[in-house]
């Protein structure tokens, strides 16, 4: 009863502030959106079990359990709409955070700032800018609306977000969204988070990496089942580089063969000295594939990795299809075990299918001991609990699995041309 009460003050209380023009329920770590202007009707069911925000519209409305909703929030929203024909952008910010949140525009290069640590703010990003950009100043958790932004930026990134909290990355459905940066900056990526990035939302997300990586972020990155398609159209070093670890529940990763180093790489965030694991990263080094699917070709250059893990890499669902064709290069390489499948599942998930076709790595680095293209290279133990894996290699001395450790396979179906190669077979 106190979680009912509580529940209908914050959402008349929503409802009733003209100021506030959207919210979210959420439930775990999905959300649903609503605009206030839409969804201005509420009731509770009979027992009050269930709740239903109602709209303008007769034919539209949404119902919770009300056992299932996690939390309500409020959105204080900052549009920032990018003009090309006149280089420039405006900044709209609303007068409940005129007293947190201050804008610099010069041209069409935007610097947010934000003081406010007692609510989560929004920025909305429209528009188009050849030589734009939208940096991101803050130390409390916020998101980044991008619903249909085309910004190319000749000065750094393309998107800077200098906040070591939480960053909602939404997709706005329906749109498509491109990032280009500067070849000759300084940045570390063209889109780059100091902190842990989600993403979600229906939209596409076009990044060009034309100084060094197209994605980094300094913790973990997850991609939600809500995700829709990112695409890496070029990069000069990794597609995707994670600083603590990678999470995909959903969503379609496009990497292409323009991509100079790894398709996603993921390390083990470190204290001070560079060397010792900072113990407070959960999973550091980590990945994790449960939903959604992975598209990477490896072509560009010798000895780069689709997937390139720290630590231990656990794949439970999704699809994941990797061409490697360069010397020396690796479909999926981890320095620790690597699981596939979930235990006691019956299920044909993941899906994983590797394609390698490259010889020896002929780098002088390696020249004693030249690498192999490889499908799956695994320095620990692998164990496939279920699912479908399918890894040839063709090219010469190439190898399809290598395991540095035991191979333990409980199911699934597993074909690797040539044989694969353990300690214990």
């Amino acid at each position: 009863m106190k979680k009912i009460t509580a529940l209908l003050t914050l959402l008349l209380f929503v409802l009733e502030t003209s100021a506030q023009q959207q919210f979210r329920i959420w439930q775990g770590e999905e959300s649903s959106r609503f605009s206030i202007s839409n969804y201005q009707f509420m009731t509770f069911s009979e027992n009050g079990a269930k709740i239903t925000i109602g709209s303008n519209s007769t034919d539209a409305s949404a119902t919770f359990n009300v056992a299932e909703i996690d939390s309500i929030v409020m959105i204080h929203q900052v549009k920032v709409a990018y003009d090309n024909s006149k280089d420039t952008a405006i900044v709209t910010i609303p007068e409940t955070l005129e007293k947190y949140v201050t804008a610099e525009v010069k041209g069409a290069h935007v610097i947010i700032t934000n003081t406010n640590e007692m609510n989560e703010v929004e920025c909305e990003l429209t528009g188009e800018a050849s030589d734009g950009s939208f940096t991101y100043i803050g130390s409390y958790k916020s998101s980044i609306r991008l619903a249909g932004v085309n910004l190319t930026s000749n000065q750094g990134a393309a998107i800077d977000i200098k906040c070591g909290k939480r960053i909602a990355l939404i997709l706005e459905d329906g749109t498509e969204n491109t990032l280009v940066d500067y070849v000759d900056g300084a940045q570390k990526a063209c889109l780059y988070c100091k902190g842990h990035l989600e993403v979600e939302g229906g939209g596409t997300l076009n990044v060009t990496g034309n100084l060094s990586h197209a994605i980094k972020t300094k913790e973990y990155l997850q991609l939600k089942k809500s995700t829709g398609t990112i695409n890496i159209v070029k990069s000069n070093s990794d597609g995707i580089h994670v600083g603590q670890y990678y999470r995909q529940d959903g969503g379609t990763v496009n990497i292409t063969s323009t991509t100079y180093n790894d398709g996603i790489q993921t390390e083990i965030a470190t204290l001070d000295d560079d060397v010792t694991p900072d113990p407070d990263k959960e999973f550091n080094g980590q990945v994790f594939i449960n939903g959604g699917s992975i598209n990477i070709e490896i072509a560009r250059d010798e000895d780069q990795k689709a997937i390139k893990c720290d630590s231990l890499v656990t794949i439970t669902g999704g699809t994941l299809t990797f061409t490697v064709s360069s010397n020396g290069s690796r479909g999926i390489q981890t320095e620790g075990s690597m699981i596939v499948g979930v235990e006691g599942s019956t299920t044909a998930t993941p899906i994983i299918t590797i394609t390698a076709t490259g010889g020896l790595c002929t780098k002088n680095v390696h020249k004693t001991d030249p690498h192999r293209c490889m499908g799956i290279k695994v320095e620990g133990d692998l164990t496939v609990y279920s699912g479908v894996m399918k890894v040839i290699a063709t090219g010469s001395k190439g190898r399809s699995i290598k395991v540095t450790g035991n191979y333990n396979k409980y199911g699934g179906t597993v074909y690797a041309s040539p044989s694969i190669k353990a300690a214990n077979l």
